[in-house]
């Protein structure tokens, strides 16, 4: 695996603090595990070191966190754990490595829906998962999830790992509307008219629909904002001119939403450090950096998203609660292997 000079100073950063096996721990430090890049979290970072004096050091995994932070035990490092799905944060609370978070702050700022019941974990951004369209060959404005099953997009339609969580999500999602039978009829629907096998990450898809592949992509509404301002690969600047943004079921139960979020560590060291950090995601400059360096939707009440993705439309989210997509998305992992969605069109 190749690493960022980011993720490599952030790995540097946590042998240090590995030397001991019963560190001393600093009062103006907290320690962050994270699922996030850092390059999207530093900014949040940043401020919150601006405002309070507290130094962050990050650790970067994309996969092994929770097993990291079991293995590590009670001198584990942990501080606040940030994740990129309610999966990895109900993985958190399920696998005993978070504690309850009772803050006056954190409740009043966070909607009751989108924050654990017992305050294991709590929303920070939602972000829409849509379908892109390709501005060329498609003349329709409105779809619905059902309709990627139809016939008429056969050999049209491209997408990542059907068991990557993000899609995981949005086929639970299913599941939960329409029953775990009727989920797979539509599940097999949609394998059946993927223009390839599934592989590669959201941007990938719209890339693909640039090349003429698919003229449909299942992707997550932030990565559409970061293809348009990234400067560093000019060229995804393309694929996103070459996509619309369609809100999937808009006109009946709203879009598939999931969320970014928070937890405090088990054995947090600096809690107190963690909660002011978790204070700050949740108040409005957080919210408001979230925003416009991520590009996704803020759930602090009144807080707006960045003028690109209101750019996209306007989503209706679907009000089905995160607990029922965590509740199925075992049943639709075993979904995706049932109906051999990897292997791509089958007929």
């Amino acid at each position: 695996m190749r690493m960022s000079t980011t993720m490599i100073g952030a790995l540097s950063i946590t042998a240090t603090l590995f030397a001991s096996a019963a560190p001393v721990w600093a009062d103006g430090e907290v320690n962050i595990y994270s699922y996030r890049q850092p390059d999207l979290i530093q900014p949040l970072l940043d401020a919150f070191t601006k405002e309070t004096g507290i130094t962050t050091n990050v650790l970067f995994l994309d996969k092994g966190l929770v097993e990291r932070i079991q293995a590590e035990g009670a001198n584990s490092p942990a501080d606040v754990i940030l994740t990129v799905d309610i999966s990895r944060l109900t993985e958190a609370k399920d696998a005993g490595v978070t504690q309850p978070v009772a803050n006056e702050t954190i409740n009043k700022d966070i909607p009751a829906h989108f924050r654990d019941p017992d305050g294991n974990w709590f929303g920070l951004t939602t972000r829409g998962r849509v379908v892109y369209a390709s501005k060329e060959r498609v003349t329709e404005n409105d779809i619905t999830y059902e309709e990627l099953a139809d016939p008429k997009w056969k050999g049209k339609i491209c997408t990542r790992d059907g068991q990557h969580s993000y899609n995981i999500g949005l086929f639970a999602s299913m599941v939960a509307h329409h029953g775990e039978a009727e989920a797979e009829k539509w599940l097999t629907g949609l394998r059946n008219n993927l223009a390839k096998k599934p592989d590669g990450g959201d941007r990938d898809q719209a890339k693909a629909i640039l090349a003429g592949e698919c003229d449909l992509a299942i992707g997550n509404t932030y990565y559409v904002g970061l293809m348009m301002t990234n400067e560093k690969e000019p060229e995804q600047k393309e694929w996103a001119a070459a996509i619309k943004v369609l809100f999937p079921n808009s006109k009946d139960r709203g879009t598939h939403v999931n969320i970014s979020g928070m937890a405090l560590a088990k054995n947090a060291p600096n809690k107190d450090n963690a909660i002011k950090l978790m204070e700050f995601l949740s108040e409005g400059e957080a919210q408001k950096i979230y925003a416009e360096q991520v590009f996704e939707y803020p759930v602090l009440p009144g807080a707006e998203p960045s003028e690109i993705v209101k750019s996209f439309g306007t989503i209706k989210p679907d009000t089905l609660p995160l607990a029922d997509i965590a509740a199925n998305r075992k049943k639709a992992s075993e979904l995706v292997d049932k109906v051999g969605y990897n292997d791509g069109p089958q007929d």
